[in-house]
């Protein structure tokens, strides 16, 4: 019997998103005739050059920077590694104790510190005042958490570093967040924002970092080559930049609609679980979430990671907050730092929702789920 490779209900866009097929169009030049090195001088060569930078002009109109001040990585984790590593060795650094492993990864390296958040997940910005002073180079606090999908507070943030660490840089990482909130609010007060193109419809293997004037210092992490103004060596990506570039550009034309639609989803299907199960409650308050996000703490006696292999045997993709290294799986630091035990912590999941979610998912995740708890939820009928 062979597994079935296309899930009735896809709700882990949170993890990647699918390619949008305007972006595979205009992409696939770029995969099969149009294959020239940007870098070079002939015709083709400067075809690709000019796909790229009509790519970044692209991207920067959406982002609301200058097409100078992308910087196109890898990955959205490469983009958080770059704007850590090539600030904060400089200086000290802070971070949200809820950030991204690329960010929270290098500010431990670099002996930096965390800043602890509320309960309900956002930076506590009185106790990150107190960690600020005129050592600190670098203060990163992502703009969409995600895991479950808290807003966070960037431009008070930038306030208060601006007041009391006025010579730091502010990074945002802001992957989670483009499909949901118009960057350019978030952008206008930071120095540093990344983002990842597979988190909005755009291919996997691109990212990028803007890079604003205050941060112009900023140090490659690998040397050997002059592209992206000599902060990110290597032969660029085409296709994979023309696809990102496009993803991003329809995302924003239809970002408005989609947060309607998507949120009433959501609504529907968060609204129908917990009326139906009691202990089955929201993890944050739903207006200090996306659109896309329905982080659940599941009732007594349900473990997260058993609910979605149950969910998954009938075709429904979620996700566990959670990390397995060598068999042993570990709680969420995000939950912990919101203070949830390591008990509580086992017992979450998340749906996360995308442009492409369907009510046919919709309803078939809530039948699904709600059968899945039936069978795990101790005292169940």
């Amino acid at each position: 019997m062979t597994e079935s490779t296309a899930p009735t209900a896809y709700l882990d866009h949170a993890a990647t998103t699918p390619l949008c097929p305007e972006a595979l169009e205009a992409m696939l030049p770029y995969l099969t005739e149009q294959y020239a090195n940007p870098s070079g001088v002939y015709a083709s060569a400067r075809r690709a050059r000019r796909a790229v930078d009509d790519a970044r002009e692209q991207l920067a109109s959406v982002l609301g920077c200058q097409p100078g001040e992308i910087v196109f990585t890898a990955s959205g984790s490469e983009a958080d590694n770059l704007a850590v590593q090539g600030v904060a060795p400089a200086g000290r650094a802070v971070a949200s104790a809820v950030e991204h492993k690329a960010v929270l990864a290098p500010i431990g390296a670099l002996g930096g510190v965390l800043a602890p958040v509320l309960a309900d997940g956002r930076v506590d910005l009185e106790r990150l005042g107190e960690l600020l002073d005129s050592s600190v180079r670098l203060v990163s606090v992502m703009a969409v958490n995600s895991e479950v999908g808290v807003i966070q507070p960037v431009r008070e943030v930038v306030d208060l570093v601006r007041t009391h660490a006025p010579g730091a840089l502010v990074h945002c990482d802001a992957v989670q967040a483009v499909p949901w909130l118009d960057l350019t609010e978030c952008l206008a007060g930071c120095d540093l924002l990344s983002v990842s193109a597979h988190k909005f419809g755009g291919p996997k293997g691109v990212g990028a970092l803007v890079v604003r004037a205050r941060a112009r210092g900023l140090r490659p992490l690998m040397l050997g080559g002059g592209q992206e103004r000599g902060r990110r060596p290597g032969t660029e990506n085409v296709a994979g930049i023309v696809g990102a570039a496009v993803a991003a550009q329809i995302t924003a034309a239809e970002r408005t609609e989609t947060v309607a639609r998507v949120g009433a989803l959501r609504d529907h299907l968060v609204d129908s679980l917990t009326a139906a199960w009691p202990g089955l409650a929201e993890s944050v308050p739903r207006p200090l979430r996306v659109a896309g996000n329905a982080h659940l703490q599941l009732p007594d006696g349900v473990d997260g990671e058993e609910l979605l292999w149950l969910c998954d045997e009938r075709g429904v993709c979620g996700s566990v907050g959670s990390a397995c290294a060598s068999g042993a799986r570990e709680p969420s630091h995000v939950l912990l730092a919101m203070g949830w035990t390591k008990a509580k912590a086992r017992q979450a999941v998340r749906f996360s929702l995308g442009a492409s979610t369907t009510a046919a998912e919709i309803d078939h995740a809530i039948e699904v789920v709600s059968s899945a708890l039936a069978r795990l939820a101790p005292g169940a009928a």
